[in-house]
């Protein structure tokens, strides 16, 4: 796993061993940075259920001003901070060693986002969790998108119902990437 783009191309990343993440493969993460490459410069990313750290040091490489890491796991913010030492990116980025709900009630008020991506763990509902809350927050930025990486048997038919606007879905051959924005907000995507 590598960065693919940006000012740390090519700096090999760490990531965890064992089975508690799923690192997106370098093809995933460039057919995605490939979608939202015009939108980055300048914005505010935030990655949620981070692993590795690896799309929001994708993000940064690409010209974000700025990242911020959710992660519960101790081995993995671990990750995520030797990542960004070996990137030199560490000064645009925050990290916070948090369950996702506890960080985003944290950030409340604080920030908003142009982008925020999540890769939760699969088949548990917590991108259900965290849109629910998203939904009436502040933390999107006006005309922000979020993303969600999922299983390929997540559904998101009834995002509509939760207050968003399906904007695409990319299927991959293990998971997909689905873009929703708050409905009546502009797209950016």
């Amino acid at each position: 796993m590598r960065v693919i783009s940006g000012t740390a191309r090519r700096i090999p990343l760490k990531c965890m061993e064992g089975f508690n993440t799923r690192p997106t493969t370098d093809r995933i993460k460039e057919t995605l940075f490939n979608m939202i490459a015009p939108y980055l410069y300048d914005c505010r990313f935030l990655d949620l259920f981070a692993g590795s750290g690896a799309i929001g040091i994708e993000a940064l490489s690409r010209g974000a001003k700025e990242a911020v890491f959710v992660e519960a796991d101790r081995r993995a913010m671990d990750c995520i901070r030797y990542n960004l030492e070996k990137t030199s990116l560490t000064s645009k980025a925050m990290t916070l060693h948090s369950d996702v709900m506890t960080a985003l009630y944290r950030l409340e008020g604080e920030k908003s986002f142009d982008y925020i991506f999540m890769d939760p763990p699969y088949g548990k509902g917590l991108e259900r969790k965290v849109l629910e809350y998203l939904k009436d927050s502040e933390l999107l930025a006006p005309g922000g998108i979020l993303i969600v990486e999922a299983s390929l048997d997540e559904t998101f038919e009834d995002v509509e119902k939760m207050g968003y606007v399906l904007l695409k879905a990319k299927r991959y051959k293990t998971n997909q990437h689905v873009f929703l924005e708050p409905q009546g907000r502009k797209e950016i995507c």
